[in-house]
């Protein structure tokens, strides 16, 4: 088939109707969201215990350190609060008991056990507790302890502190 002049116009005019196809886009906003809330567990590891050992009774201020671990949110402020214990009214007559015999013990927020690192569950100015920040990390918070006098009767003496995280 031999192209005439009008037969070859023909073909160009054919190509150039059907062109090159052209792409269309269309956008949208795809939103992606998370609400994290906070949390710190006390209870995750459980607390070492204040164990004072085996002491003569001639002993004073027999002092020992226990640990509770704690794992907050970041950047969650928390206040830890320890109670009377089972045979204390108030933080400053706690006392390990063995039957109906009481042996007088104090904890601390600080190594130093002073006057004012007593750690009870008073918030708020003149409060007792300890506060601070959570890492997200397992924090290893020490606890400690010391009982004045070991110049009781022999036995084995023992307490419960309820240990308290507010956030």
């Amino acid at each position: 088939m031999r192209l005439t002049p009008s037969r070859l116009f023909l073909a160009v005019l054919a190509l150039a109707a059907t062109g090159p196809a052209f792409a269309a886009t269309d956008n949208a906003n795809l939103n992606v969201t998370i609400t994290i809330t906070s949390i710190c567990s006390i209870n995750t590891t459980a607390p070492l215990p204040v164990n004072f050992g085996s002491v003569d009774s001639a002993q004073t201020n027999v002092d020992q350190q226990g640990q509770l671990t704690l794992t907050c949110t970041p950047g969650t402020a928390y206040t830890i609060a320890l109670g009377n214990g089972q045979n204390g009214t108030d933080v400053n007559s706690r006392k390990m008991a063995s039957g109906a015999n009481l042996v007088p013990y104090q904890l601390y927020r600080n190594s130093a056990r002073g006057a004012t690192d007593v750690w009870g569950s008073t918030t708020g100015v003149g409060g007792n507790v300890l506060a601070g920040s959570g890492t997200g990390a397992a924090v290893n918070i020490p606890v400690y302890g010391r009982t004045p006098s070991s110049n009781f009767p022999v036995g084995t003496y023992n307490d419960l502190v309820v240990a308290t995280v507010t956030y």
